[in-house]
C-alpha cells in the first residue's frame, strides 16, 4: 500500500468521480483506474463502482474513507513537522459571493497560509447556484454564500453561519440621502440603483423589497466588490448586507456609506458550506477553522464597536 493510493481515492471522493478526480490529479484515468484496483487487491475491497459512465467510490469505500483520511491527515502533520511537505501538496477551491472579503476572506486565507505554505488557495467568485453545483460535483471545497430568512441549504451540503446582519443602503459619501439616519425603500426606489444580477441573493431580496417595481433606472453587476466601487463613482446606490460593507476599505476611508432601512427586520446571514458526505482533508478542514476564527474577531469587533 502507497501513501499516493489514498490520495488517489480520497481524490475520487472529492470530485466525484474517476474523470474530474484524474484530470485534477494530472494523472491519466488508466493510470488512476490501475493504481486504485491494486489497493483493491492488497485490500481485498470494493473501493469502486465502475460503470459504463464512469466510476465512483463504493459503499466499502465510504466505510474505509475516514481511517484513510486519518492515514492522510497523519502523513501531512509528519511532513510539516519534518519541514518537507511539498510545495504543490494540494489546492484549496473557495467559491465566494464577494461577501465580507476583505473584512473575513483575506484576513482568514493570509492566516491560513502562514502554517500551509505548500497549500494554494484558489478563490473563485461565482453566483450562489453555481457555488453549490461546485460544492455537489467536487470541483470546490468550500463555500462562502450569503443566506435569506428561512433559506436552507441544498440536499449533500452542510452549513456553518458565520455572521449575521441586516440588508443596508449602500450610498456615495456626500450623497443626499447621508442626511437621514436611515432611508425608505421608496426614497431609494427613486435613485440609479446598481443591482446584484440573478442568482445572487442580494439580487432575490432587492426584487421582493421593492415589489411590485423594481428600481426604474438600474444597473447591474456581479458580487459586492464591484457594487461597491460602482457606488464609489458614483454611478448609483445599492443594497447589500451589513457585513460586507462595515470594515471594507471603501468604507473606512469614507468612500461609501451605510444607512439602515426603515423598518427593515431581515437578517442575512454568511454562511460557510461543504459536502455533507466528504471527510474533508486536514488543510480543508484547518482552513473552515481559520474562517470561523476570523469571523469570531469581527463579531467581537462589531459589539466593541456597537457598545
Amino acid at each position: 500500500m502507497r501513501i499516493e493510493q489514498l490520495e488517489y481515492l480520497a481524490a475520487v471522493t472529492r470530485h466525484g468521480s474517476l474523470r474530474r478526480a484524474s484530470e485534477n490529479l494530472h494523472l491519466s484515468q488508466p493510470a488512476l483506474s490501475e493504481a486504485l484496483t491494486k489497493l483493491e487487491r492488497e485490500l481485498r475491497v470494493t473501493l469502486l463502482d465502475r460503470h459504463r459512465s464512469g466510476a465512483r467510490i463504493s459503499r466499502e469505500g465510504r466505510e474505509l474513507l475516514p481511517y484513510m483520511t486519518e492515514v492522510l491527515d497523519a502523513v501531512d502533520r509528519l511532513r510539516a513537522a519534518a519541514g518537507t511537505r511539498r510545495t504543490d501538496a494540494r489546492m484549496i477551491r473557495i467559491g465566494t459571493v464577494h461577501a465580507a472579503t476583505t473584512t473575513l476572506l483575506v484576513p482568514a486565507v493570509d492566516a491560513f497560509q502562514l502554517s500551509h505554505p505548500g497549500t494554494t488557495v484558489e478563490v473563485i467568485a461565482l453566483p450562489q447556484p453555481q457555488i453549490d453545483e461546485g460544492l455537489v460535483d467536487g470541483s470546490i471545497d468550500l463555500g462562502l454564500v450569503n443566506v435569506l430568512d428561512g433559506d436552507d441549504a441544498p440536499v449533500g451540503l452542510d452549513g456553518e453561519d458565520l455572521l449575521h446582519g441586516r440588508p443596508v443602503a449602500v450610498l456615495p459619501a456626500g450623497h443626499v440621502l447621508t442626511a437621514r439616519p436611515q432611508v425608505t425603500i421608496e426614497e431609494l426606489r427613486q435613485q440609479r440603483f446598481v443591482l446584484m444580477r440573478a442568482g445572487h441573493v442580494m439580487h432575490r431580496y432587492v426584487q421582493r423589497a421593492f415589489a411590485p417595481e423594481a428600481p426604474p433606472a438600474a444597473h447591474s453587476t456581479d458580487g459586492a466588490e464591484l457594487g461597491k466601487a460602482l457606488v464609489a463613482e458614483g454611478v448609483g446606490i445599492t443594497i447589500l448586507p451589513d457585513y460586507a460593507v462595515h470594515g471594507d476599505p471603501l468604507h473606512r476611508l469614507g468612500l461609501i456609506e451605510t444607512r439602515a432601512i426603515a423598518g427593515e427586520q431581515t437578517t442575512l446571514t454568511l454562511q460557510l458550506r461543504r459536502r455533507t458526505t466528504l471527510q474533508q482533508p486536514l488543510a480543508v478542514r484547518e482552513l473552515q477553522g481559520a474562517l470561523a476564527a476570523r469571523a469570531a474577531e469581527y463579531r467581537a469587533a462589531a459589539t466593541t464597536a456597537a457598545s
